[in-house]
């Protein structure tokens, strides 16, 4: 049989799933008003940006041309925005701006998608600002260095560094929880709804599991093993240096997660012994009007839903 791999999934399914969804939830969806949907931060590039202070059509050509040198681009055309910060703490007549872009192919993919299973598009935001939105909703940030969201979703995860007064960063890690149940999978030759009940139970503490039978006992991990955790830290570890490295700024408060697999028991207690930073769940709904009357049993996994929703509420 065909490993499972949700990379692998093509439009038709993606169509098939949402509809059925709907249809779950007893929702019309060519009655939904007001749509934010959003773009994975795998397809979509988020740099902040220092420039002279121009009026703002000025500053939509600057963007278009510092797209072309930061950002990647497939061969067809960038699809821009911008949010301005304010003025750079360094120099003189200088702004800071958060630019934002993608290219006409992955929009135009997402938007059919949206067409497709009879949604009317609306507004089309980025994954990586949808949690910071979520984030300033539920919580403060803290006067002094920086706040790290680590939204680990299916096949990726998105890391946010966010402070008041220092450089915002994102970057995505080509590791979600499909590759924890894989790794599982393979380590104790499981099938993968299997593996990935077992992960969802046991967290980190299932890799320390021998594919042996019941009676033998189970012994745990050799110092030298690696399993798919560490790989997935030392990832958040490059990614914090290299920030540290290009910001001067290594006060890292604490590490907020969120995502379908943020709650994976000792997930979180593993990633503060190894990276000494305090790490809890972030939950979106906090501080939020009637969340008492909520039956979820992983709030994290909303945070970019919530997120989007907050920019929905922005714009109506």
């Amino acid at each position: 049989n065909k490993a499972y791999d949700p990379e692998t999934i093509t439009k038709p399914l993606w169509v098939i799933a949402i509809k059925e969804l709907f249809r779950e939830l007893k929702l019309n969806p060519k009655r939904a008003r007001n749509l934010v949907s959003g773009i994975n931060g795998t397809n979509v590039s988020i740099k902040q940006i220092t420039t002279m202070d121009m009026p703002r059509d000025e500053l939509y050509s600057s963007m278009t041309f510092e797209a072309r040198k930061h950002i990647p681009m497939d061969g067809t055309d960038a699809v821009i925005d911008f949010q301005i910060f304010g003025p750079n703490r360094k120099e003189v007549d200088k702004i800071d701006v958060a630019l934002v872009a993608c290219t006409k192919r992955v929009l135009n993919f997402h938007l059919d998608l949206l067409k497709e299973v009879g949604l009317k598009p609306g507004v089309v935001d980025a994954d990586p600002i949808a949690l910071t939105n979520a984030f300033r909703q539920a919580r403060e940030l803290p006067e002094e260095g920086v706040v790290v969201l680590l939204d680990i979703g299916a096949v990726s995860s998105t890391i946010v560094v966010h402070g008041r007064q220092d450089a915002f960063f994102t970057r995505d890690i080509p590791v979600g929880g499909h590759h924890f149940v894989q790794a599982l999978a393979e380590k104790l030759s499981l099938d993968y709804v299997a593996a990935q009940d077992a992960l969802y139970r046991d967290g980190v503490a299932s890799f320390q599991k021998e594919s042996q039978p019941e009676d033998v006992l189970a012994t745990k991990i050799s110092v030298a093993e690696r399993t798919v955790f560490d790989i997935f830290v030392e990832d958040i570890r490059r990614s914090l240096r290299y920030y540290a490295k290009s910001t001067n700024q290594s006060y890292f408060v604490h590490i907020y997660l969120s995502g379908g697999s943020a709650n994976l028991p000792g997930l979180a207690e593993f990633i503060q012994e190894k990276l000494n930073v305090e790490v809890s769940l972030l939950d979106p709904f906090q501080g939020v009007a009637g969340v008492d009357k909520l039956s979820v049993t992983n709030p994290a996994q909303y945070t970019v839903a919530m997120g989007l929703a907050i920019h929905g509420g922005v714009e109506a």
